[in-house]
């Protein structure tokens, strides 16, 4: 090897550099990241502040617990539509301007709703905004993780979550100083700002590359290595991934022209007979996988305990409206401070082991929610024993939330599809994972009326061990692996599908480069 090495420093082919040697994070990528993610923050901006408003939407509109259910929930249907199209859409023009349809869609969505005059007209604004959201929530974490290096994707790919975070805690703050105005503009204010994130977020748009992989996909070469030069630590690094990248897209890997005319379709066509009709075993592995993170993120029971929190917290004892916003705040700051923490994890310590702990302890959180708001509930004096476990294990069951399946879902998902298949294969992930979160939203009213509010509790720690179980034994570890050797990993027995060290990739391939020189 020593030998191979030299011999490559006198022909000044590839310059060699050791991935444990000290190197920044690429800030260009991160910026790039952090622009797509800030989309996220409309999504989170809105469930946030529908919480509190709907308290107020419910006292000036007159509408009943159905109609608020609805309210809650359409949002997420809407963004079914979004989220189906959205793949088909950012095949077709790119990433970067689905970016901009998305925030053109909510801008919309969102001033609608704060100009309502009536209930009809907040759904209207309310379906528009959600496929808006469809929009960003797809486009997002697919942007970032095709720009990031293996090292730092599960960070970059997480930022979506952490600003959906941040814009769920904007909205209980909004909500907590809305609420001083008049009733009838109050509400309408918590809403109608939505639509200023848009304009700020489309200032930044335009500084943003488009994703290298969709150029290869385009035939752009030139322009693909021009972007990989910007976003990655050094220029070897570049070239090796557009390498990969070209090899996935069909591209002759020795080809250096600036243009290529591709042979096969780019556009997305029949790709949905590749994902749905035809999978090959590892696509039918990764689907399974991406349909089932989704399902689980919400069928656990987070937008509950997020959107209807102010009840929860009524119900657990606490009945002054203003202690209500400000324990709502406090769910918005657990969060957001627990994502945080999980991003710089997720590269460290891999995807598997923080998902399984982060559905340990949702599975005790959730148990222990029950068992405090049952004793509550059914129990006529006042058990401050089981008042402070209620109000604890809700901010538990953020926490654990937030750790781990939260920011993984939409990491891992938008990681393991192939090239070709990944932004329509996204969609379908994204658009599940919005059945999910309707059908929570449109029905825990009706829901805890049935089975009581702790019996609703329980039923969601039993989801979550069958979450546990799905993750051990379909989702193998994905850190540190090039997305272009995804349908590799679950080409194996998934249960034990080796996880590869972080520096694997950059060290690896710069070996066998030397080697075969």
């Amino acid at each position: 090897m020593e030998h191979a090495k030299v011999g490559v420093r006198e022909k000044e082919e590839i310059p060699i550099y050791h991935p444990r040697r000290k190197e920044r994070r690429n800030k260009y990528a991160c910026a790039c990241a952090i622009i797509a993610s800030m989309i996220s923050i409309l999504l989170g901006y809105d469930t946030g502040v529908m919480s509190g408003a709907m308290l107020f939407i419910k006292e000036d509109l007159k509408i009943t617990d159905g109609e608020v259910e609805v309210l809650a929930g359409i949002l997420n249907i809407c963004a079914l539509l979004g989220s189906l199209t959205a793949g088909r859409a950012s095949d077709w023009i790119g990433r970067r301007y689905t970016i901009v349809l998305s925030s053109i869609i909510f801008f919309l969505g969102s001033l609608l709703m704060g100009l309502a005059p009536s209930f009809p007209v907040l759904i209207s604004g309310r379906c528009i905004a959600g496929v808006g959201v469809g929009y960003a929530l797809m486009i997002a974490p697919v942007y970032s993780a095709e720009i990031s290096s293996p090292s730092s994707r599960g960070f970059l790919t997480s930022l979506p979550e952490i600003c959906i975070s941040f814009g769920i805690l904007l909205g209980y703050v909004s909500n907590y100083f809305f609420a001083k105005l008049p009733l009838i503009y109050g509400w309408r204010s918590m809403l109608g700002i939505g639509a200023l994130p848009p304009i700020i977020l489309a200032v930044g748009i335009w500084k943003m590359p488009e994703s290298p992989r969709w150029l290869v996909m385009q035939g752009h070469i030139k322009d693909a290595r021009d972007v990989l030069v910007r976003v990655s630590n050094s220029r070897e690094e570049a070239e090796l991934r557009l390498k990969e990248i070209k090899g996935a897209a069909g591209v002759d890997e020795s080809c250096t022209g600036d243009v290529v005319k591709l042979t096969k379709s780019t556009r997305g066509e029949g790709v949905w007979k590749e994902l749905l009709l035809r999978p090959t075993p590892p696509v039918k592995r990764i689907l399974i996988a991406a349909i089932g993170i989704h399902f689980f993120e919400h069928a656990t029971g987070i937008e509950a305990v997020v959107l209807y929190s102010p009840r929860i917290f009524k119900k657990a004892g606490i009945t002054t409206r203003n202690k209500l916003l400000v324990a709502t705040m406090g769910v918005g700051l657990t969060k957001t401070f627990f994502i945080l923490i999980a991003t710089f994890l997720l590269d460290r310590v891999g995807r598997r082991p923080l998902l399984l702990t982060s559905l340990g302890g949702m599975i005790v959180s959730l148990s222990g929610l029950g068992l405090g708001l049952t004793m509550v509930e059914h129990t006529e004096e006042r058990l401050v024993w089981a008042i402070s476990l209620s109000i604890l294990t809700v901010f538990l069951f953020v926490a654990s939330f937030s750790i781990g399946l939260g920011p993984i879902t939409w990491v891992y998902s938008s990681e393991i599809f192939p090239l070709k298949l990944r932004a329509q294969g996204a969609s379908i992930g994204v658009a599940v994972n919005r059945v999910m979160n309707g059908t929570i939203s449109m029905t825990f009213i009706s829901l805890y009326k049935a089975i009581t509010i702790g019996g609703a509790f329980f039923m969601f720690a039993g989801i979550s061990i069958l979450a546990w179980m799905f993750f051990f034994f379909l989702c193998p570890e994905t850190k540190g692996r090039p997305l272009e050797e995804m349908e590799e990993v679950f080409s194996k027995k998934w249960l034990y599908s080796r996880p590869v060290n972080r520096e694997r990739f950059e060290m690896g391939n710069v070996e066998a480069e030397l080697t075969s020189k």
